[in-house]
């Protein structure tokens, strides 16, 4: 089971636009979707009335994890201020991904594991399990 994490851009697209292909995470099966009260804050500060309804909506089937107390990275992690808490948050709730748009700032990272959680943008975790193998069925 994957667990994870969504940053506040992931939200803020989610709601942004009723058909936002990132919609397809809400739906999907063997996964766990998480996130933070300071990622939710962030992704409502941007949108406007209706879209936050439309969080409101999307959250029904996202856990909101507490953040993290400790804001300590993993070594050679550089981040802005803004994103730290996102990032500690992800791994001290033991998330497998964190799921984010921001190239800026986690750009670099897109693809490695960090504190065990790996960092990708939508797409490409998209990409991932649509590549995924499947394990062959054993005969009966």
């Amino acid at each position: 089971m994957h667990r994870l994490f969504l940053d506040a851009n992931v939200l803020f697209s989610a709601a942004f636009r009723a058909n936002a292909p990132l919609r397809r995470l809400w739906n999907r099966s063997g996964v766990e979707l998480v996130t933070s009260a300071y990622a939710v804050v962030e992704a409502e500060r941007h949108l406007d009335a209706e879209q936050r309804t439309s969080l409101t909506e999307l959250m029904k089937d996202v856990q909101v994890v507490p953040d993290a107390p400790s804001q300590d990275l993993p070594a050679g992690v550089m981040l802005r201020g803004k994103d730290v808490p996102i990032l500690v948050t992800a791994i001290a709730n033991r998330a497998t991904h964190l799921i984010t748009g921001d190239r800026r700032d986690f750009g670099r990272y897109f693809g490695k594991r960090l504190g065990g959680v790996l960092v990708l943008p939508p797409r490409d975790y998209f990409e991932s399990i649509r590549r995924k193998p499947r394990r062959p069925r054993k005969k009966r």
